[in-house]
């Protein structure tokens, strides 16, 4: 789809994936290296009660599966930055997650007519629909061709 194709209130929704422990601890190992992320035995001992997935992790699962719904992928420019990100529930292993956005605006570009900007409100869901992780990011998008 193209930015003329993503008016303001469509909404669209990824397939899922779970994150496993191993893959936890994997992400953990080389990104995130936090004991609450590592370490069972720690993580029991901390605020969170149990092993918990990097925020991080988190939020490029939801981007994987994002750009593999292909929804602006095949348009896309780039991206100038991400807003609001907020974590809201921590992430377990076995948890399955999904991703939903909704585009919040659209503005064509006034100097370059080829493109415009849409920013997109994300949530990201577990499998009891419950959101563990939300955030906006503005898309850099072609315009249909002429």
């Amino acid at each position: 789809m193209y930015f003329d194709d993503l008016p303001v209130g469509y909404s669209f929704e990824t397939t899922s994936k779970t994150l496993t422990r191993e893959a936890i601890i994997g992400f953990a190992e080389i990104w995130d290296p936090q004991a609450f992320h590592l370490d069972e035995e720690a993580a029991r001992a901390s605020i969170y009660g149990g092993l918990i997935a990097s925020g991080f992790q988190t939020m490029m699962t939801a981007f994987v599966l994002t750009v593999e719904a292909g929804v602006w992928t095949n348009a896309s420019m780039g991206s100038p930055g991400m807003d609001e990100i907020r974590w809201r529930l921590p992430v377990r292993p076995g948890d399955t997650l999904w991703a939903r956005g909704t585009v919040l605006s659209s503005t064509p570009s006034t100097s370059r007519p080829d493109r415009g900007r849409t920013v997109i409100g994300y949530e990201v869901l577990n499998q009891k629909d419950e959101i563990v992780m939300s955030y906006s990011a503005t898309h850099i998008l072609r315009r249909l061709p002429n």
